[in-house]
Formats: structure tokens, sequence, C-alpha cells
């Protein structure tokens, strides 16, 4: 019978493990030694795990030079083939590569200055993704396609932004054409909050729901639709754009160029506006964390947010009936202190269903649901792909048009 301290020391050689191996995703490749300093375990420790996680499939290693000296690198292990995924956010950079067993081997994540140019961005995300190729030991040749995110409405096959003046220094930027010169791969381009949305719904808080709504609140708010488990984009795809709900008749002016727009009441700037003279200057980031310790002004500009925005979700939901709503995005981090609220508001305005309930849940995949969906946009493609070729069908992106550079002029 095991007692209380094997248990225990069970617990924390499993915490180990998982430390080991978030730590390998992170930087892509790291050395037992690298892995040592990464993690602060001891070196027979990492040793120890290497080889356990090795016998079980888990990592790779391969051999390099660090300092002119020979030694091994600790990879996670792949599956044939790579396909990156890129979230622009209004102030970030993320870039994953996942295997096709939508396994993220490494993924980074850097700041972008507010009005970030299209030009000098979209070169980060060709370097960068180079650059993780080359911490797996990995050479662009295995890289399938890359899926894109954008915080706009975008054009699919040509990855233009619809809608001008919401991604400024973006518009009429080709960014399937710019990222597919680049690198000569395949790429995919859809609204980063249809990609949060495709994510929860394979693999995280909406699996199992055939008909949801993803909510992503952060600098901006969109949601993303799922519709009989496909992503419905509508129109210009401009679905989904409750940023641009008008919610102050009075209000300030959107960068749409409408008044009161939701983005205007609950988008960065106004959330942190309200904090500058008890608070000083504070990072949306700030916010979240303070609002999480407990801080009484942090705490009710996120309840009054989640009000506000459950007002508007709650109009969706009568329109396109899902059967639950998830909430990401990085204001999400403060879980109930917003999804509270939200379905407070929600349950207020959408009439009670005898038969089924909506449900409100935060979302499963926290901050990475949208690279995650970029990834999933394109091994799925790369999959129906793979299956038009076996019945002898053409081949082409999930809009029906191949997703390559020849296609953005």
């Amino acid at each position: 019978m095991r007692g209380p301290m094997s248990g225990s020391q069970s617990s924390l050689r499993g915490a180990n493990r998982a430390l080991v191996v978030e730590t390998v995703k992170r930087y892509g490749g790291l050395t037992q030694v690298e892995l040592t300093a990464a993690t602060g375990l001891s070196p027979a420790t990492v040793s120890s795990i290497v080889k356990e996680l090795l016998a079980a499939g888990v990592v790779d290693t391969h051999g390099t030079i660090r300092s002119g000296r020979r030694a091994q690198l600790v990879t996670i292990a792949r599956r044939t083939g790579l396909a990156a995924g890129v979230d622009v956010g209004p102030r970030h950079l993320r870039v994953a590569l996942g295997d096709v067993t939508r396994e993220i081997v490494a993924e980074q994540t850097l700041p972008l200055p507010a009005d970030h140019r299209a030009d000098t961005t979209l070169d980060r995300v060709a370097l960068l993704v180079i650059d993780l190729l080359e911490r797996v030991g990995a050479s662009v040749d295995e890289l399938v396609g890359l899926g894109v995110g954008l915080p706009a409405p975008v054009e699919p096959g040509t990855g233009l932004v619809t809608v001008r003046g919401l991604l400024r220094g973006w518009d009429e930027v080709p960014v399937v054409h710019v990222l597919a010169k680049r690198l000569a791969k395949p790429v995919l381009v859809d609204n980063n909050a249809n990609l949060g949305a495709l994510a929860e719904s394979r693999f995280g808080a909406a699996r199992g729901y055939q008909d949801a709504v993803y909510v992503s609140v952060g600098a901006g708010t969109g949601a993303g639709i799922i519709l009989s488990g496909h992503l419905h984009r509508g129109f210009g795809g401009t679905a989904g754009e409750i940023g641009h709900v008008q919610v102050d008749p009075q209000g300030r002016i959107c960068r749409c160029g409408s008044r009161g727009c939701l983005d205007t009441v609950v988008g960065y700037p106004a959330l942190v506006e309200p904090l500058t003279v008890s608070h000083g200057t504070l990072t949306l980031r700030d916010l979240v964390q303070h609002a999480v310790d407990g801080d009484p002004g942090c705490r009710q500009v996120v309840a009054d947010a989640g009000a506000v925005i459950g007002g508007v979700v709650a109009g969706m939901a009568m329109v396109v009936n899902p059967q639950c709503v998830v909430v990401g995005g990085e204001l999400a981090e403060t879980g109930d202190l917003l999804v509270q609220p939200m379905r407070e508001a929600i349950a207020r305005r959408v009439p009670l269903n005898q038969m089924v309930t909506l449900d409100v849940v935060p979302g499963d995949l926290g901050v990475r649901a949208k690279v995650l969906g970029a990834l999933a946009l394109v091994l799925e493609a790369t999959d129906q792909m793979g299956a038009d070729v076996g019945a002898g069908h053409g081949t082409g992106g999930e809009d029906g048009t191949a997703a390559t550079g020849e296609q953005g002029g």
C-alpha cells in the first residue's frame, strides 16, 4: 500500500515532468544543461526525466554543437509534417509550430507596438517561423503551411482586411501573397476570433456542441460563430464583429468611423482610463493581474465590462441561438469576475428555453486559443487536400481557393 510520502513523491515527479515538457515547448529545443538552468531542477533530475520522456515517445534528442562542444538537443517528439500558427494581435505576436497530431512543439510570443506596420510585422512572422523550425531541428521543407489570425475581418483567399480603418496600416495588404512569397508555403488567413472559436470547438470548452459562439475580450472585443460544427464567417467575413455594435449613441468615435461602438466602451483604452488617477498608467496585463489579486477598482472595471459585453452577446444569442457561449481572450483570465456578469446579462435578455439552457463558460485554451485555431485551420485544410487527392478531386483551402502566393495580386 502506498503511503502519503510515495504519493507526494509521485506528484512531485509528475510536476517536474510537466515542467520539463512545457520548458522544451517554450524554447523549441534545449540541451540538458540548458534545461537544468531554465527549470531550476538538478542535472540528475533533468537527465532522469529526459530518459523517461524519450522512452515514452514524448521527446526526441538530436546531436548539436553548443559553445564548440557536442551536446544532445531535446525537442518535443513530432509526427511527419509541421504547421505554423500565427496570432497577430493589436499589441502582440504569437507564433507556434504544431505537428499533424495538433501537438505544439515550439512557440514564442513577442510584444508589438501600437499600430504596428504590416511589412515589419510580417517580416517578423517569417523570421520567427524559420527560427522555431531551426530550434526543433526541422527545415522549411517540413512545413506544410501557415495559418494566420488578424484582429479584423478578412477575405480568406487573399488575407485582405475587408473593413477599412480597423487595422491601421494593413489596408490593401495581401497577407497571403506576402507570406507565401517569403516562405514559399501555403498560407490561410482568418479573423482571430474565428480561429479562437475553431480551437475551442475542436479541442476546448465548445467541444461536443454543434452551435457555439466564442467571445474574445482583450484589447478589443470580437466573436467567432460555429454553426453545425463549421465556422460561419458571413458575407465579407464580418460575422461576429460585435466590437462595432453600438452601445452608447452619444459615445466616442470608433476606429470604424461609427459612434459609441462596444470597443469604445470596453476596449483597452476605455478600460484603463477610469483607473489612471488612482493607479497610474496600466497595461491590460496589469489590469488583469490587479483584478485577480483583489484590487476593488480593477475588479469593478472588469465586472462593468462583463455586463456591457453580456448585453451585446445576448442580442447575438437571440439571433444565432447557440448551445453555448465560450469566453476567451486576455480579460477572460479574470475568470468569473468577467464571466458571471456576462451570464447574468445574457440570462436577463435571452428567454429561458424549457428544453435546453444556454451555457456561458470560460474557454479551456486561454490566450493560446487563436494560435491553436490557426494550426487547426492549416492542418484541417491539409487533411482535406489529401482526401481530395485520394478521391481524384482538385485541391484547395476551406473556402475553395488554393491558399498560395499566386492569389493575392
